[in-house]
């Protein structure tokens, strides 16, 4: 008897956890992105980049569905974000692109990556009123990280400006419904 309580218990405690554990891979993956770029394997990166959204979507699913949404939950996704959508994609865009610009490059990657900060810290203490306020910085992370695909085809200034657009729309007032 003891030992079936002690199961049901560890199950209940894990299904409780999903969320946060589906947080952390996408933590996971973002990191290990930002280790391809230090190595040099950029489409490593964007792949891992782009899994890491799909961890993202599925916490947040996985927490409204068992009703498992915490406060700590919250904080701990922003804070995974920060990494798999604001680091390594500007990582990612700044090895692959903009270092070939110097100082500037580098100004463009840390104000993608400040903007992206200030966005979560924003929405952390927002109300959920069914609106985003500032492109999310999982959608902007995912447009940067597509668009290195584009490398071949495009000016790398082309990179300069989008980096610069991404950021003034994390946190511009712009209202987007939220799914």
């Amino acid at each position: 008897m003891f030992l079936l309580d002690a199961i049901d218990q560890t199950i209940r405690k894990l299904k409780a956890q999903t969320a946060n554990i589906l947080t952390l891979l996408n933590l996971s993956l973002g990191g290990f992105a930002i280790i391809s770029v230090m190595n040099n394997q950029l489409n490593l990166s964007l792949l891992l980049i782009f899994l890491a959204a799909l961890a993202d979507r599925f916490d947040g699913m996985i927490a409204r569905r068992f009703n498992i949404e915490s406060e700590l939950g919250k904080q701990l996704d922003s804070m995974c974000d920060i990494i798999s959508f604001g680091v390594a994609p500007a990582l990612l865009i700044y090895h692959g692109i903009l270092v070939e610009f110097g100082a500037p490059g580098a100004a463009f990657t840390i104000l993608y990556i400040a903007c992206g900060a200030l966005r979560l810290a924003r929405f952390n203490i927002s109300e959920n009123n069914g609106y985003f306020t500032g492109v999310p910085i999982t959608v902007a992370g995912c447009i940067a990280t597509l668009s290195f695909l584009a490398c071949p085809y495009v000016t790398p200034v082309f990179f300069a400006f989008l980096m610069i657009i991404l950021s003034i729309l994390m946190i511009s007032p712009l209202r987007l419904k939220k799914m």
